[in-house]
């Protein structure tokens, strides 16, 4: 989730103008960049707290934050508390149980967010090792119960703790032990926006199929392949999911903005604090009617900040965020801004995701959605499996990587494996759960770690 920003105090006048506030957005071709976050887990190496999560002070995340954060950083405050880094594009954050996400800087290539991840690792190894820390990045906590997990002073998070409960099961769980990893990419207007979000939305269950890497909770198996797939169909349906508006033929910003403004909010930020406003929704804000927030004017800010508490498996700013995947392996998280670069950054690549898609009905894809964290590609689909989609599609983000020009085509290898039959993170993990660890989950700590 975001670190807090600056406030654009610029006053809401109409649904239209957040419309025009989207498509601003739009960019040419050539201006199209890649954004590419992903969390971690931290651990402790060994001692008394061997495997548990650090908590925020002492000796924990701040202190992760201010070794990082002495190399040139500009600090993010919340209420006096450090909570996250600043540096060019680049900005370090904590989610609320402490996952630290690298929120990557806007790249032209992927070979450039390859040089990314490895100085952020770099750092995260120097930093934390002195520490005694060590960071996975694994889709769910293998071995903490919820309890456990701590609360990092981020105030948004406070307000999110109290209201989760109150609209979803699994909430708590999504906030305080789950990690993913996620592109942002741009679009060229407001059609080749809808269409991004067509094949995004769409193709979003087989990348949490392929990218499938949480099958432990609590230090046992759990049932799923990714779990943290599961976690996301049980937090708040007002706000998640691939709602229906999005794929159809008429999808526009304006239809956007119309369904952001009844989901319900969580806060409105004024002069550093959060009033919470969790449940009442943007449209009543406009119209006055919240009392919390009478005599307040609704400002862009305000809207650009309610963006970023609607949670769909792509979700729209001002780019296109693809949010369905689990964090894994640094390979693995590379293959993921891959896939989606080499499916959307290409016109003859996204015209043939386009047609893949059009093959099959979309309730063919949605119902995906409820399978996958349990079978993931294994899941039927269209008279096969979903490891026969799988093989089409990274063919498709091949040949548009290759189009590219940059030499990013590799980077899809770990893909290409599995959809000709090699098993997904979470189905090697099992296996070594059953043979080489003797049913010890915490070896995953070791192995997983960047």
């Amino acid at each position: 989730m975001s670190n807090p920003g600056e406030q654009d105090s610029t006053p809401i006048t109409s649904a239209r103008q957040l419309a025009e506030y989207l498509d601003a957005g739009a960019k040419p071709r050539e201006a199209w960049r890649i954004g590419t976050e992903h969390e971690k887990f931290g651990f402790f190496h060994a001692g008394p707290h061997a495997f548990a999560a650090p908590r925020y002070e002492p000796g924990g995340i701040r202190a992760m934050l201010e070794g990082i954060g002495a190399d040139g950083w500009e600090e993010i405050r919340d209420q006096g508390q450090l909570i996250g880094l600043k540096r060019g594009g680049e900005s370090i954050s904590l989610e609320p149980g402490g996952q630290f996400e690298l929120s990557g800087a806007p790249l032209e290539t992927l070979l450039e967010t390859q040089a990314e991840f490895a100085a952020h690792f770099a750092d995260v190894r120097r930093v934390g090792g002195a520490l005694g820390l060590g960071f996975a990045p694994l889709g769910f906590h293998p071995t903490a119960r919820r309890a456990d997990m701590p609360m990092m002073p981020k105030s948004r998070y406070a307000i999110m703790r109290r209201y989760m409960p109150l609209v979803g099961s699994l909430g708590l769980d999504m906030m305080f032990r789950t990690c993913t990893v996620q592109v942002n990419l741009d679009f060229g207007s407001e059609a080749d926006m809808a269409e991004k979000l067509r094949i995004g939305l769409l193709l979003q269950p087989l990348a949490t199929a392929l990218f499938a890497n949480s099958p432990f909770t609590e230090g046992k198996p759990n049932g799923f392949l990714s779990a943290r797939a599961n976690v996301w169909t049980d937090v708040d349906t007002a706000r998640t999911g691939i709602p229906a508006l999005m794929l159809a033929a008429d999808f526009s910003f304006e239809r956007y903005v119309e369904w952001v403004l009844g989901v319900p909010m969580y806060f409105v930020a004024r002069d550093g604090v959060l009033i919470d406003v969790a449940g009442a929704s943007f449209r009543d804000y406009l119209a006055g009617r919240v009392p919390a927030l009478a005599g307040l004017t609704p400002t862009l800010g305000d809207f650009a900040d309610h963006l970023t508490t609607v949670f769909p498996d792509v979700r729209l700013k001002r780019f296109v965020e693809m949010r369905g995947a689990d964090a894994g392996s640094p390979a693995m998280m590379l293959a993921q801004s891959a896939l989606w670069v080499g499916l959307l950054y290409d016109a003859a690549a996204q015209r043939a995701a386009l047609a893949l898609l059009a093959r099959y009905p979309d309730e063919a894809f949605v119902a995906l959605r409820g399978v996958v964290p349990r079978q993931a590609l294994g899941a039927a689909f269209g008279g096969g499996t979903l490891r026969d989609l799988a093989r089409d599609v990274v063919a498709v983000a091949t040949d548009g990587l290759r189009a590219r020009g940059f030499g990013e085509e590799n980077l899809l290898a770990p893909l290409a494996e599995m959809a000709a039959g090699a098993p997904t993170q979470a189905e090697r993990w099992l296996e070594a759960y059953h043979g080489a660890w003797g049913g010890n989950v915490t070896r995953i700590f070791a192995e997983a770690e960047v």
